[in-house]
């Protein structure tokens, strides 16, 4: 019996769903994204060199390109120029005006350039294969430094390597009895930082859908996916500039601005502006809470929606920067909009 290569499946797939994305074909042959792009090695697509940091302090050469990171259910892209690349033993930061990333390295095992259609790209990936970052070139970009890094990062061996499907974990949540709810509610309610917050769930060993259940009296409270996109169109009618999360285990991408066009297709809740796109799966979000943390700079109200397995799929705030109180224009939108006041 004749045995059909992935390859072969897969080119086979796309001729019968042309406008499919790669993931989607992924899941469909129930193999991993990195897995179908290696079929295309000698032909559209390079393995690079395991040099990731080495490979992002040269995207500034690049000029002006669109950055995508994405988890299951939403997909944030923003067009830019990558500045102020650096790296600490704990993680990597991208800080430009344009393009403002976290980057968890030891996540990142893959990296590929690959053309498709006419549009080069260099992605990134876990060890299982699942997609981790990627750059787009745009019309705008420097093609000429962009081959130029893939030929110094191109790898000298350009055969496939293994990739292990990824097994789904839900992490067990502490049993609820276990919990010293009153120091948790403490270390919230005294926080001088909103980054603080990571290390308190360390602490207290709670999954965050937990800890927002178990928050002080006046700090979490549930509200619906209604909501959130009656304070996506105020804040888009009023011109308040919001701060979107998107993340996933090896990055998170941060957009700094406005947003304007908003756009509703079947089961996606879009943005559609020139400079930012973010593409959100209503169907996949379980709950929506409006958070506060207490800084010591004043209280930070977030919107935060996650999946049903409790993982963020993506977080909201006003425009801030360290330093500085919280917009008043963003507490504005969240009194109008939200079932009733609710500020700490």
């Amino acid at each position: 019996m004749e045995t059909i290569s992935l390859k072969e499946q897969y080119l086979a797939f796309k001729v019968r769903n042309p406008k499919m994305r790669i993931r989607d074909i992924a899941a469909a042959l129930m193999v991993s994204e990195a897995a179908l792009l290696m079929t295309g090695l000698g032909e559209n697509t390079i393995l690079l060199e395991n040099s990731f940091e080495s490979i992002l302090k040269e995207i500034p050469s690049l000029g002006y390109v669109m950055a995508l990171t994405r988890n299951e259910y939403c997909v944030h892209e923003r067009k830019g120029v990558y500045q102020k690349v650096s790296f600490t033993p704990h993680a990597g930061l991208v800080l430009g005006e344009d393009i403002d990333l976290r980057l968890f390295m030891n996540q990142w095992k893959l990296g590929f350039a690959v053309e498709d259609n006419g549009h080069k790209s260099l992605q990134f990936f876990d060890g299982n294969g699942v997609a981790l970052h990627k750059i787009y070139l745009t019309e705008k970009s420097d093609t000429e430094n962009y081959n130029s890094l893939v030929n110094r990062f191109r790898k000298a061996d350009q055969q496939a390597v293994p990739v292990l499907p990824a097994s789904v974990i839900v992490k067990a949540e502490k049993p609820d009895s276990e919990i010293d709810v009153p120091s948790f509610q403490h270390a919230w309610k005294t926080m001088q930082d909103t980054h603080e917050f990571f290390g308190i769930l360390k602490r207290f060993g709670l999954s965050r859908t937990q800890a927002l259940r178990f928050a002080p009296t006046g700090f979490a409270k549930q509200v619906n996916v209604d909501d959130f996109k009656k304070v996506m169109q105020s804040c888009s009618e009023q011109q308040v500039p919001v701060m979107v999360f998107v993340g996933n285990h090896g990055c998170i991408q941060i957009h700094t601005g406005t947003v304007t066009r908003l756009v509703e297709m079947g089961t996606w809740f879009n943005v559609l502006d020139p400079e930012f796109n973010l593409h959100l799966r209503e169907e996949a979000i379980a709950n929506v809470w409006h958070v506060i943390k207490p800084s010591a700079d004043g209280d930070i109200n977030s919107i935060e929606l996650f999946d049903k397995d409790g993982e963020m799929i993506v977080q909201l705030f006003g425009k801030r920067k360290p330093g500085l109180p919280e917009l008043t224009e963003w507490r504005n939108v969240l009194s109008q909009n939200l079932p009733e006041k609710f500020f700490g």
